[in-house]
């Protein structure tokens, strides 16, 4: 079935509308994930087995919009599906099996909103780069994709380090919580989802289309919240966390 481009924006508002009632949601109700994990939200999951179910979909999903978009569109969308792809290859593959949480559990309705966040937003992204691209290769100069692609890896790098520093604050069998100490983690409690809100903001700049900042709407709807709970379960845990730390953006938030 083709959709018209005036009925896939419709759907993607409608989308926008949606991910703005999930950050409300989720600024009164913590999501039950990690350490805010309780009893009473259904069957459990292994923890790492979740993290790949969740995260599978985007990976299948833009992969194939990838080898469709190699037969037939510009290699500049190739290269936005790649980074897109470099980013689920990690977080699929690699990063659920460095987690250092043997015997811990994630409620399966977590690992079902992760499924459908990445189900439609991968849908809606692939779909655009498939039916309704219009770059030429002066995109690869364009100030907003190389400043976009900056500041992607700027936040993959930011991601990708504090991911590391969190992993390795305990050993493999331990299962207690510090307080993390050292570089972003001086002024913000959780640099990991900065980075990756920092990510798919040049996503979005580098991409400069509809579903890209869709996509960075729903990571901030879903990030934003989790940060927040993080920053309040961290001041209530340790009587001597530091005063001056915000939650998720340096000096801000």
């Amino acid at each position: 079935m083709i959709i018209s481009f005036s009925s896939y924006k419709t759907i993607i508002f409608i989308w926008i509308a949606i991910a703005i009632c999930i950050f409300f949601l989720l600024r009164r109700i913590t999501a039950p994930y990690g350490r805010h994990t309780t009893a009473g939200w259904g069957p459990m999951i292994d923890n790492r087995m979740g993290w790949l179910f969740m995260e599978l979909p985007a990976l299948l999903i833009m992969g194939y919009f990838l080898v469709r978009n190699l037969h037939g569109q510009s290699y500049i969308v190739a290269v936005m599906i790649g980074l897109y792809c470099f980013h689920y290859f990690n977080r699929t593959i690699i990063f659920p099996f460095r987690l250092h949480t043997r015997g811990k559990k994630m409620p399966v309705i977590i690992m079902g909103s992760g499924i459908l966040f990445n189900l439609v937003n991968t849908f809606f992204l692939g779909y655009y780069f498939t039916h309704f691209v219009n770059y030429d290769y002066s995109w690869f100069t364009d100030p907003r994709f190389i400043g976009g692609t900056i500041l992607f890896f700027t936040g993959l790098f930011i991601n990708w380090k504090a991911d590391d520093i969190l992993i390795h604050l305990r050993k493999p069998n331990e299962t207690h919580y510090v307080i993390p100490q050292g570089w972003l983690f001086e002024f913000i409690s959780c640099p990991n989802m900065f980075g990756e809100l920092l990510e798919w903001a040049g996503f979005t700049i580098l991409c400069w289309n509809l579903p890209a900042f869709t996509f960075f709407i729903w990571s901030a709807a879903n990030l934003v919240p989790r940060a927040l709970s993080h920053h309040k379960w961290y001041k209530n845990k340790f009587a001597d966390y530091p005063d001056h730390r915000r939650a998720v953006v340096p000096f801000l938030v």
